[in-house]
């Protein structure tokens, strides 16, 4: 799943994208004006970016263009607004802009959008992987060899994951996540609260990510917690 940004000046613009996204498995942070979005940006580096045009501060293709011009249009970006005419979408499209959602925004729509951007993402999202394992065997399907801990630890069989990098991207981070969260859990044994703390989630989100990936919290659990 990917780590999306919202920006927009409307709380329950930001709550239901928030709410939205999150149940799609996605991790969302959310930004009311282009200063908190300057820092989102620089503090979590968004695999996308949802950007509402119409905003108090700064507005969102002025947002975007500094973004371009300063070397930090590394993500797509979709823009938002109810009001914002032609023109307005095709400036932001030649700035760099991946796309351009009107408000009200449909459900269908939003979820297409973001499928696309974070299709264009791919290769930015796979490169980290491959530049670490340079010595990668060449083959119809290259795995790549993921240690999730240190031999000393004592985490159980989760230590180790084989990860086939041929997938769909929405697949591989599905397994590399429920890796992720079965390694923790068995770290902390089981102890939700703990595993909230060291992965960074609200214990609601957790759950419901932890739900969505399938994972099975009873393994975690070492004599109770």
């Amino acid at each position: 799943m990917a780590n999306i940004l919202v920006v927009d000046d409307e709380l329950g613009i930001r709550d239901l994208l928030s709410e939205i996204l999150n149940d799609e498995g996605h991790s969302v942070e959310v930004a009311e004006n282009a200063a908190q979005a300057r820092q989102a940006r620089q503090n979590e580096r968004p695999d996308l970016v949802l950007l509402d045009i119409w905003m108090p501060d700064t507005d969102g293709v002025t947002l975007l263009k500094e973004w371009s011009t300063s070397g930090l249009l590394t993500m797509p970006v979709i823009m938002m607004s109810g009001h914002a005419t032609i023109d307005t979408a095709v400036a932001a499209t030649k700035i760099g802009a991946h796309s351009f959602l009107e408000k009200p925004i449909t459900l269908q729509k939003l979820l297409k959008a973001v499928e696309q951007g974070l299709a264009r993402n791919v290769p930015a999202a796979a490169a980290p992987v491959s530049a670490s394992h340079a010595a990668l065997p060449v083959g119809a399907a290259a795995t790549v060899q993921i240690v999730a801990a240190v031999a000393a630890q004592d985490i159980g069989p989760q230590a180790r994951q084989n990860f086939q990098l041929d997938k769909p991207l929405r697949e591989a981070r599905d397994e590399f996540e429920k890796a992720y969260f079965e390694y923790h859990l068995a770290r902390e044994s089981g102890s939700m609260t703990r595993v909230a703390e060291k992965t960074g989630l609200e214990r609601t989100h957790l759950y419901r990510k932890l739900k969505q990936l399938g994972v099975d919290l009873s393994r975690g659990k070492r004599g109770g917690n």
